[in-house]
């Protein structure tokens, strides 16, 4: 049964270039939904020059309803970003008056967002949570559980987690990882396309994405240093993808940007969500300490070399190679990465979540969930 009244307001909220990746499919699907009136609250790295100014992507798709927000200053904590976003999202909501908040992830934005939502009596749809990220990611995405009152989780593993959490189970909805929805797209760029846009001369290459870790910011100095000469030492070519601007992100910039002007280097802020998935579909290997490499990369076959703590807990496989922040384990995983063959693997969904996601919030039952969250138990053995 579908809604007859009127359209509904859905407000996305993304601060980071890898969440609007993820959402973009669940934002197409609903804008050509008459049901829906669509609004995007951008912010975060979208709004930083130093990492691409990002926003433009999303004004390129030609969505309507984009709201442009500042929501810190180069040398911000997190929790001066949380307090910024959550004046800034407060006052928005209170204007264009949402039936539906979506926030994705484990960033202080998607906290901020749950949170107006929560204190504003506004319904919160949270996308993939139930996951295990490691360091303070992990307390930010099940915050951001706790404060939802919709989940809409990549795989029944991620579902059983927000039971443990006392999640009632009817709020609770297995749609697999949006990001597979652009993966498993025909309509990619090419490879060709994306090497002549971006300038890249190599015809083998790998790609680095390299993060701070915000509970190990005393080391992430050496760490950095550490990664940067493993690369420089591999002999291999790189993409390199500017780290997400967490606090210790200057020290790996720093680093990164001696490799600029070296040949086997490419070096970018930042890079269109869909020519990255066609840059790792083709790359040799991809090394650092994103969830791309967790998530994306085998999706394509493509192995991983996972560096440092970043990623502990995260839904894996054995074809992943894990190893320390030391130069000499980073160089010994890259030997490994480039003699192993990795057959394409999928833990996170069969790429249709935009339809699941539309089929479920365009139903009745679905409005009907109670803004009054209570704790569901479960029986502990």
């Amino acid at each position: 049964m579908t809604l007859a009244n009127n359209m509904r307001k859905i407000s996305f909220l993304t601060g980071t270039r890898a969440d609007f990746g993820k959402l973009k499919s669940l934002i197409e699907v609903l804008r050509l939904n008459p049901l829906f009136e669509v609004h995007i609250f951008a912010t975060g790295m979208h709004m930083d020059k130093k990492y691409g100014y990002t926003v433009h992507e999303i004004e390129k798709c030609g969505y309507e309803n984009v709201f442009k927000y500042i929501n810190h200053q180069s040398l911000s904590s997190m929790s001066l970003v949380l307090a910024r976003t959550i004046e800034g999202y407060s006052n928005y909501v209170d204007v264009i008056q949402p039936d539906l908040i979506v926030v994705h992830g484990d960033r202080v934005e998607a906290l901020a967002g749950a949170t107006v939502g929560a204190l504003n009596n506004t319904l919160v749809a949270h996308i993939e949570g139930g996951e295990l990220s490691g360091t303070v990611d992990e307390l930010i995405r099940h915050a951001v559980s706790k404060l939802s009152h919709t989940h809409f989780v990549a795989n029944e593993e991620a579902k059983k987690r927000l039971q443990q959490m006392g999640e009632k189970s009817e709020s609770i909805f297995v749609i697999g990882s949006p990001d597979m929805d652009a993966m498993k797209s025909d309509t990619l760029p090419s490879l060709e396309e994306v090497k002549k846009y971006y300038e890249i001369p190599f015809k083998n290459y790998a790609i680095s994405l390299f993060h701070p870790v915000t509970t190990e910011f005393d080391e992430m100095d050496d760490y950095a240093e550490q990664y940067v000469k493993a690369l420089e030492e591999s002999g291999c070519n790189y993409i390199v993808i500017y780290p997400n601007n967490d606090n210790g992100s200057d020290f790996i910039l720093s680093k990164i940007m001696r490799l600029k002007h070296k040949k086997r280097f490419r070096v970018f802020p930042s890079v269109r969500f869909e020519s990255f998935l066609s840059m790792m579909e083709n790359a040799q290997f991809v090394v650092g300490n994103s969830s791309a490499g967790i998530r994306e990369a085998p999706f394509y076959g493509v192995p991983t070399v996972n560096v440092g703590s970043r990623q502990n807990g995260r839904t894996q496989n054995g074809d992943i190679i894990h190893t320390g922040y030391e130069k000499e384990e980073i160089l010994e995983g890259i030997e490994k990465a480039l003699q192993l063959k990795v057959a394409p693997r999928s833990l996170f969904g069969d790429g249709n979540s935009d339809e699941l996601f539309n089929d479920i919030i365009s139903d009745d039952n679905f409005w009907n969930t109670a803004k009054q969250k209570t704790f569901s138990d479960v029986l502990v053995f």
